[in-house]
């Protein structure tokens, strides 16, 4: 922690320990954003690094303005800054790293080899402590590792400098092994955001110690890929942290109320001060709770969900800048749909749908439009189709037609495109969502008939589900929510209504829906497609 260079010693000593921290600092800073892009545990939310750079600047920022005179003292100081100003699950975690440090820091006036080595002891076993359910893979495995070779009986013989060496090395090898004890890190490609944060902020202490200067570090196998970027939402939708302050806080109590309202629940701290991370589809009432012990203080709340998707968008971004391998051709009616398809990086949107359906003509001028040098083309309507791949075969460019038999089935198709892919792959993509989605449609009978056993007299609603009529009627909400619940069927997360041209009220459905489904994210669009006033995707 606190650092003056000895004979084989470090010295407690406050401004070596502003240097340290600011070392420490300066190191996560250049690594903020390369931790926030690989961040895909427990939530894909990419937010990592931002967050255990905002609690390491809670920790300078004490450190700064300390006057402590006494080790003691600045290590208190230390853990108390560490607690209130930790941000997200990396951040609280952390903030029992340092707890544990400095509780053998704080007892030394000097710092050997043996006394580090029992510091990182105690940072591992206090942050393995802290937590209900602690998950191997993450920024525990990586200080456990720390500490493990800290305790080696060659290491012990090492000055300060070379001891944090070892660290640093031992870091980087856990770091590197941490998808191979998390599947979801094994299946984005992509190592511990977090345990990868712990080790640039070893990396950067070990720096100050030695004297040397800050530089970002080529790090082998971190490379962002496209499984890291497209992960499955949060099921819970808002990241919650807050500080609970007072006397004889209860956190059991705190802890087993909380644990009934989400997931990836801390609550850390003493009894006059509380920390609290839940993730949570109610993050006033997890708030309440708080408050019902003592007064809140440092709350945030983050919609987990929102920053998900610009995490996706940036790292897409990023991905085919410079490197537009694949363009997409989409057919589209409204004026809605067509902005939502030319968001896309290379695309090109063709107006049309039902009673319009573009000319084979019109497709190819599309595709040679494009300035990908491949592409891929999104019908969106059963009957475009034929004219997509007739038109693929005259193309002067390689040219996949994905089978989107809806405007719904290619805003999920499109969800999974990344420019910088092949066609091959972004055609692969494609299918593999499309299998797993659900479309529906609303519309109106044009005359009486019988349509996959159900009967409509012209002019009902008549609501279909993946191309099928499953059900008719006077009503259109009655329709439209037998349409929904039998596209939800499966256990779907993630709800996508796109209305049409008509002026419908869709929010009392939308309420109703929502309380019956209270785990479920509904979205409302506006398309503007004729003839069709509700499209519906289920995912």
């Amino acid at each position: 922690m606190v650092y003056r260079r000895a004979v084989g010693t470090v010295v407690m000593e406050l401004e070596r320990a502003r240097e340290l921290a600011r070392a420490a600092l300066a190191n996560l800073e250049l690594n903020r954003q390369r931790l926030d892009d690989l961040n895909v545990y427990p939530v894909p939310d990419g937010d990592t690094g931002t967050n255990l750079t905002l609690t390491v600047r809670s920790i300078v920022a004490a450190i700064e303005s300390s006057d402590a005179d006494r080790p003691e003292t600045l290590a208190q100081e230390i853990t108390r800054a560490s607690l209130l100003g930790s941000r997200g699950n990396s951040g609280v975690i952390f903030s029992q790293i340092v707890r544990g440090f400095a509780q053998v820091a704080g007892e030394h006036e000097q710092m050997d080899a043996p006394v580090l080595a029992q510091a990182f002891r105690s940072a591992s076993d206090t942050a393995y402590g802290a937590l209900r359910n602690p998950v191997e893979g993450t920024i525990l495995t990586v200080i456990r590792e720390m500490a493990e070779e800290g305790e080696q009986p060659d290491v012990q013989e090492l000055l300060p400098d070379a001891f944090l060496g070892r660290m640093v090395v031992r870091g980087e090898q856990a770091v590197a092994r941490t998808p191979e004890l998390l599947d979801k890190l094994r299946d984005a490609g992509v190592v511990d955001a977090g345990g990868a944060g712990l080790l640039e902020i070893v990396r950067g202490l070990a720096a100050g110690v030695s004297g040397e200067s800050i530089a970002t570090v080529e790090i082998a196998g971190e490379t962002v890929g496209v499984d890291a970027i497209h992960q499955e939402l949060s099921r819970y939708r808002y990241c919650t942290t807050f500080v609970v302050v007072g006397d004889d806080l209860n956190a059991e109590w705190l802890e087993r109320e909380l644990g009934q309202m989400g997931d990836s629940l801390i609550v850390v701290g003493d009894a006059s001060a509380l920390k609290v991370h839940v993730h949570t589809d109610d993050h006033a009432a997890a708030i309440a709770l708080g408050s019902s012990l003592g007064e809140v203080l440092e709350r945030e709340v983050a919609d987990m969900h929102e920053q998900t998707r610009e995490r996706e968008e940036r790292l897409a971004a990023v991905l085919s800048a410079g490197d537009l391998r694949t363009g997409v051709v989409a057919v589209a009616p409204g004026q809605g749909n067509k902005e939502i398809f030319e968001s896309f990086v290379g695309s090109r949107v063709i107006e049309g749908g039902q009673t319009m359906n573009p000319s084979t003509a019109e497709i190819l001028e599309a595709i040679e439009a494009t300035p990908a040098p491949a592409v891929v083309v999104l019908p969106n309507n059963s009957n475009v189709i034929l004219s997509a791949e007739e038109a693929a075969r005259h193309a002067s460019k390689p040219v996949r037609v994905v089978h989107s038999r809806s405007v719904a089935a290619g805003l999920a198709a499109i969800g999974r495109y990344v420019p910088s892919l092949s066609p091959e792959d972004n055609e692969t993509l494609m299918i593999e969502v499309l299998a797993q989605v659900a479309t529906g449609e609303v519309t109106r009978a044009s005359r009486d008939a019988e349509i996959d056993g159900v009967a409509a007299r012209e002019g009902e609603w008549l609501g279909l589900v993946d191309e099928r009529a499953v059900v008719s009627g006077e009503d259109f909400e009655a329709v439209a929510e037998e349409v929904v619940e039998r596209a939800l069927e499966g256990g779907k997360g993630l709800l996508t209504l796109v209305t049409g041209d008509e002026e419908l009220e869709i929010e009392p459905l939308v309420a109703r829906i929502s309380a019956r489904h209270p785990d479920l994210e509904v979205e409302v669009h506006r398309g503007g497609q004729p003839h069709y006033p509700l499209l519906v995707l289920a995912e």
